[in-house]
């Protein structure tokens, strides 16, 4: 009898080491999130466990989830994400972006974990962020570095700081110097201090960002 257990015990092992393949593909309000866990359709609701996958939050198009101990941010509609196993602090290294209307790049991702929009905007020395949604994000810029900026409307006083994550789907970049400034922005503008971590791509309406390192 021990030695027909062992195979089914060293499976058991084998599948807990492995990582988890993960996807967000719908939610039921703020509740409870439509996952696909290794291929297969789950209902979890927030705070619940299911085939060893948590749901620690759902929010603004992102749902957080947990697997023996690593937690990953998925985009609604995003490809799938390792997350758990002996890899588990992995990333993806391509983010793959289609131009909305008026040509621009925008996408849903995460600043330290919370979720926000974001543009991508070359022409911005770093990645961008108004006040008020540096505020929303609990982001303690007024103990950052003060800078004087240019912008549209005339020169303001704005704060160099580092954020300790930047998500898009599965793609984490850690440490990006950001700058704050006053007023209120509709989304993130990403940077160059993010975009210049990529090689870009762009064929017609598609932008692919590949990490070079």
């Amino acid at each position: 009898m021990h030695r027909a257990l062992l195979p089914l015990l060293l499976a058991l092992v084998c599948s807990t080491a492995s990582a988890q393949q993960i996807a967000f593909s719908g939610s039921m309000g703020s509740s409870a999130a439509l996952l696909m866990i290794d291929g297969q359709p789950r209902t979890v609701r927030v705070g619940e466990s299911v085939q060893g996958v948590k749901l620690i939050s759902l929010e603004g198009g992102q749902a957080v989830v947990e697997v023996s101990g690593a937690r990953r941010s998925l985009v609604l509609g995003g490809t799938p994400a390792s997350v758990g196993g002996s890899g588990g602090g992995s990333t993806g290294r391509q983010i793959v972006l289609t131009a909305g209307s008026g040509g621009h790049f925008t996408t849903l991702g995460s600043i330290n974990g919370r979720s926000v929009p974001f543009l991508v905007d070359t022409g911005a020395t770093a990645v961008s962020i108004a006040q008020s949604t540096a505020d929303q994000l609990g982001l303690k810029y007024r103990e950052g570095r003060r800078i004087g900026a240019q912008t549209a409307n005339g020169a303001v006083q704005a704060y160099v700081i580092s954020l300790a994550s930047v998500r898009i789907g599965d793609v984490e970049v850690r440490g990006v110097d950001a700058i704050v400034v006053p007023g209120q922005m509709s989304h993130v503008l990403l940077g160059n201090t993010f975009l210049s971590r990529f090689q870009m791509r762009r064929d017609n309406d598609i932008l692919t960002l590949t990490l070079a390192y």
